[in-house]
């Protein structure tokens, strides 16, 4: 359609494009070296490296559509028109290129010129002491001084909507455009202008002029460097091109509303409450599906919790509307055919999306039943008790046991007048929360702390150069030597010091997308420098971490960078291994497996991939042959750089949160496996030798682990096991041939022996027991029979309480107990009759337990304790008769 989301989307692109701006693609939501953020919320947030300087930009002019989602009003998602938790933001940024001028004048003529926006419809907002940018719109634009709005700030707090700051760093004013929507959507006050909370006046764009840097207590110097950050949210361009009531009307999203309507049999704006739950619908599944997209999981913590909030939050409304079956993958594909236009990586990975969302809200049904009962239970206490506030604790056990996210319960709490206690909740929650917090650390500016790899120069990066060479000679361009208070940039580094080395080009391969960074050595004529570790560091930089061994490295001589060869060798067959393992547990268990987390060094390659289930052993055989196959056909492994574009088109798997620039490397294994990726390899897999899984393990919901080895390792694992074997042959009394026969052999002996022996423990505990009736009591009808033993242990008492039942008879209760190293033994055995009398052997014992140093529990005519008080038995068996007695009474 004319205007569509999608349409809008290209139109701003090529705009921006057309002045001279790199068009990027959307960033992952994932942020990448930022603590300050779960997810990205904004345009500008993966751009912070370019504003501050710490890394070139690819272009100083850069427009991008990012996706970006936030939280903070999740809670009125679905009861507005307004609130989303996704959102598209459109941007056009200058690193130290144009400012106010160019970007004025460039979104007044995107909005009239290319859009067709009428003129007079549109209202600026300035900071109010921005004369400059007032002069622009004034008398360069020729918008009438009325009709621009000054917003100042605040004299109490000191804020602004119109002057962009975000704690210490980089800020500066704004300047907004609003469209005047017409009355129809006013509030009808005569005063109603730019400012007024109404839905007349809607802001479309908002140009930010990052013009001074601020220390975070009102204090402003200039920057020499000034950007430009431009965010246009495109469903609100959207709203006002396609001229549509609200973001849930616009071409895209109305198509989701539409779909849940259909899968409800409800129909938009016919009931309040329904509106509620297919705008929160409509809404969560947009999130859900791009927030899977770039590979975040379900989980407890971080943003793995956002994602299983919106998940399950939505699944629950969908309830609520009626929906019967999984229904989000449903929504999800039409989320996915609607924005594929942009994100071409949805469609990529949709198996993976739909196979994500099903076994979430598969999981988040089986517990919301019983949740939902076990709430119902709680509403109840309260009403009889006369509370209108649900216990932390009872909030917890909810969220522990039944999966509830704390905003699930409020919300369902909140339709029937209730609350839940926050605090108490916060309390039980503590560990959790530590942990979730632990996520998003309060840092500064960039989100991550600042060390002495920010001091170096901007002036030039570092470029691997190592993928046909291992040893270059190079410009020792900056040193940094540790010490106990941290590191500090330095000309010399001399024998015993610890600390880094970097330099414009180096074939050491520098810690990034799994693989370990290398080892190796730097040596000059005089001096030897061991690396340790390889690593990249603020500003694209890569830092050789190590100690000199010998002699004195100066900045700005020559030396010789040498990574170690043969742990090269070993660490390229894992990672050659990782792309034939990937591609072969997608064959062997389907498309909806996808790499979640991978590491390899010279020993192992580790790999983890997304599975709702243990691999069974012939799952695991099939794989294994399968890359051992793919090994001994000794395919070439072929490298290509290529554009971005090209490379997905060709078929080539991307990795989830990776970012990738305009032109990416791709690893080819014939027609077996093409991946993304910027690491090193084998020249043909038949370098690899051969390839064997060691264990295959569960770490996370929905999240499998596989480890295994490659080449020489595999030789020593077997070396390994040869000799453990022999070892356990020689312990056994026997050879490796006959091993298995003498193992069978013993194990018979051990079950014989063990038979024997409970024959004799049976025995001795009788013999123990003695005429046990000739002590029977009789308590209010029951016959009692109570004995103090030793030696025996549970299995021992339960053998010698069943043998007692036939003296007793109908209606008897027996309580034995016995020491055994140190240690109680308590058990008690009910009939039919004594319980029908009130006899209930797990109250029972939760009466005598402590007085042997214990506690157990059990069913009315069956319980057991242990206890670590061998002294309190007597006082136990003293106590039965009368514990009995009460029970009875009652």
């Amino acid at each position: 359609m004319k205007h569509g989301v999608n349409e809008l989307r290209r139109s701003y692109l090529e705009f921006f494009e057309s002045k001279e701006h790199l068009a990027m693609k959307s960033f992952s939501l994932v942020p990448q070296n930022d603590n300050s953020l779960l997810l990205i919320n904004a345009g500008m947030a993966p751009l912070k490296p370019y504003f501050t300087g710490q890394e070139v930009p690819p272009r100083k002019r850069v427009t991008t559509c990012q996706k970006c989602i936030r939280t903070g009003d999740i809670d009125n998602v679905g009861k507005t028109a307004r609130h989303l938790t996704f959102f598209e933001m459109l941007g056009n940024f200058s690193f130290g290129d144009y400012f106010k001028k160019e970007a004025i004048h460039w979104s007044w003529e995107y909005l009239t010129e290319v859009l067709g926006l009428d003129p007079e419809r549109l209202y600026p907002s300035i900071y109010g002491e921005d004369d400059e940018a007032f002069k622009i719109w004034n008398e360069e634009i020729g918008i009438p001084g009325e009709k621009i709005t000054r917003f100042y700030r605040d004299p109490e707090t000191g804020e602004c909507d119109n002057f962009w700051e975000h704690g210490a760093g980089p800020c500066g004013p704004c300047s907004e455009i609003y469209y005047d929507r017409g009355e129809k959507y006013g509030c009808g006050k005569p005063d109603c202008k730019v400012g007024c909370d109404c839905d007349r006046f809607m802001e479309v764009w908002n140009n930010v002029f990052t013009q001074f840097e601020g220390d975070g207590h009102g204090n402003y110097t200039e920057l020499s460097q000034k950007n430009i950050d431009t965010g246009m949210g495109l469903e609100r361009l959207a709203v006002v091109m396609q001229d549509v009531d609200s973001v849930f009307d616009i071409d895209t999203m109305k198509e989701i509303r539409d779909k849940v309507c259909e899968l409800s049999h409800k129909t938009y704006q016919t009931d309040v409450m329904d509106d509620v739950s297919i705008r929160l619908i409509t809404d969560h599944i947009r999130s859900a599906t791009f927030m899977i997209s770039d590979g975040i999981r379900p989980g407890t913590g971080g943003r793995e919790y956002v994602l299983r909030r919106i998940i399950r939050r939505a699944a629950r409304h969908g309830r609520i509307l009626g929906i019967e079956g999984l229904f989000m993958s449903r929504l999800a594909e039409v989320v996915i055919n609607n924005s594929k236009d942009g994100y071409p990586e949805l469609d990529e990975k949709k198996e993976f999306i739909f196979t994500t969302l099903n076994a979430e809200e598969e999981r988040f049904n089986r517990t919301l039943d019983n949740g939902l009962a076990r709430l119902a239970e709680m509403e109840e206490e309260m009403k009889a008790k006369g509370q209108k506030v649900l216990s932390g604790e009872n909030a917890f056990m909810l969220y522990d046991t039944f999966g509830f996210p704390t905003d699930l319960t409020a919300e369902i709490l909140e339709e029937k007048g209730y609350s839940y206690d926050e605090a108490g909740f916060e309390k039980c929650m503590a560990h959790q929360k530590e942990t979730a917090r632990g996520a998003r650390k309060e840092t500064n500016y960039m989100g991550a702390d600042a060390t002495v790899y920010n001091e170096l120069p901007t002036d030039y990066v570092s470029e691997f150069d190592g993928y046909q060479n291992i040893t270059e000679d190079e410009v020792l361009k900056d040193l940094v030597v540790f010490s106990e208070e941290g590191g500090s940039l330095s000309n010399v580094l001399a024998e015993g010091d610890k600390g880094a080395i970097i330099s414009e080009k180096t074939p050491f391969y520098a810690t990034m997308g799994g693989q370990q960074g290398d080892k190796g050595v730097i040596f000059t004529d005089g001096g030897k420098f061991i690396v340790e570790d390889t690593v990249k560091v603020v500003g694209n930089k890569i830092a050789h971490v190590g100690y000199v061994e010998s002699g004195i490295f100066t900045k700005g001589k020559k030396a010789t960078f040498a990574a170690d060869e043969g742990l090269r060798s070993a660490t390229c067959k894992n990672h050659s291994a990782t792309h034939l393992l990937q591609k072969a547990l997608r064959e062997v268990l389907g498309n909806h497996v996808e790499q979640a987390g991978s590491y390899q060094d010279p020993s192992r390659t580790r790999f983890d991939f997304s599975h709702d289930k243990a691999m069974t052993a012939e799952e695991l055989r099939k794989v294994e042959d399968m890359v051992n196959q793919k090994i001994a056909e000794k395919i070439p492994v072929v490298t290509q750089v290529m554009a971005i574009d090209e490379a997905r088109k060709s078929g080539a798997m991307a990795l989830f949160g990776e970012k990738y620039g305009e032109e990416v490397r791709v690893v080819s294994m014939g027609d077996f496996s093409k991946e993304f990726c910027g690491g090193t390899h084998v020249k043909n897999t038949g370098e690899i030798g051969t390839f064997k899984i060691v264990s295959e393990s569960g770490i996370a919901g929905g999240t499998r682990r596989i480890e295994a080895i490659t080449g020489d390792n595999v030789i020593a694992y077997y070396r390994e096991i040869e000799e453990e074997f022999h070892e356990a042959a020689a312990a056994a009394k026997s050879t490796p041939q006959q091993l298995k026969d003498k193992i069978l052999s013993m194990q018979k002996e051990i079950k014989e022996l063990s038979a024997q022996l409970e024959s004799l423990k049976a025995k001795a505990a009788r013999e123990a027991l003695g005429d046990a009736t000739s002590d029977m009591e009789d308590v209010a009808g029951v016959k009692l029979i109570k004995k103090a033993l030793s030696g025996v242990d549970m299995n021992g008492l339960r053998d010698l309480g069943d043998e007692l039942k036939g003296s007793v008879g109908e209606c008897g209760v027996i309580v034995l107990a016995s020491e055994n190293e140190g240690k109680v033994s308590l058990m008690i055995m009910a009939t039919d009759g004594a319980i029908k009398k009130g006899a209930h052997a797990g109250n029972l014992i939760k009466a005598l337990a402590p007085m042997v140093g214990g506690g157990g529990g059990g069913r009315p005519n069956m319980a057991q304790a242990g206890g670590k008080n061998p002294a309190g038995i007597s006082d136990a068996m003293d106590a039965a008769a009368d514990a009995l007695k009460e029970q009875i009474n009652q």
